[in-house]
């Protein structure tokens, strides 16, 4: 085994691509219709670039991809119960835009999957994807809604 550590920087920037893909995965599979395995497949064949040695070719860490989707399949009814328990009175799952959908499930799915993690470092990894894709608005939006879901499910 190498002594050769990877740097924080470069860990980080691979875990950030991953929660990304993961998002951008769950996204495609309401779309689509598409399996999770299928999704998952392709995803790793191609959109996370695995080179010809088995090893990432961009800043994404697979398993860390392949977790937290498969988490919000395993764990889809519980989760969606959540979000929705943490919505005005009257608002259905449909109502959020499809983008915001798999942003709250993918870190929902963080939340069961990873609990070596804190609450605080899953959160704030979300809310700056949800700064990527929305407005400010949105994005406190999310932040809300997932650190109410780090309570619910982490009880």
């Amino acid at each position: 085994m190498s002594d050769h550590k990877i740097p924080f920087e470069v860990t980080r920037a691979r875990r950030a691509g991953a929660r990304l893909a993961a998002v951008q995965a769950l996204y495609e599979m309401e779309q689509t219709g598409k399996s999770a395995k299928a999704t998952v497949r392709a995803f790793m064949e191609d959109r996370l670039g695995i080179g010809p040695d088995e090893q990432p070719v961009e800043e994404a860490d697979p398993d860390l991809f392949k977790s937290i989707v498969l988490s919000v399949v395993d764990h889809q009814a519980a989760i969606d119960k959540a979000i929705l328990a943490r919505l005005a009175k009257g608002w259905k799952l449909t109502r959020l835009d499809a983008t915001m959908r798999a942003l709250l499930r993918a870190g929902a799915g963080e939340f069961i999957a990873h609990t070596h993690l804190s609450n605080a470092i899953i959160l704030d990894e979300y809310v700056s994807l949800a700064h990527d894709f929305f407005e400010e608005q949105e994005a406190k939006f999310a932040n809300a809604v997932l650190d109410n879901l780090a309570k619910d499910l982490r009880q």
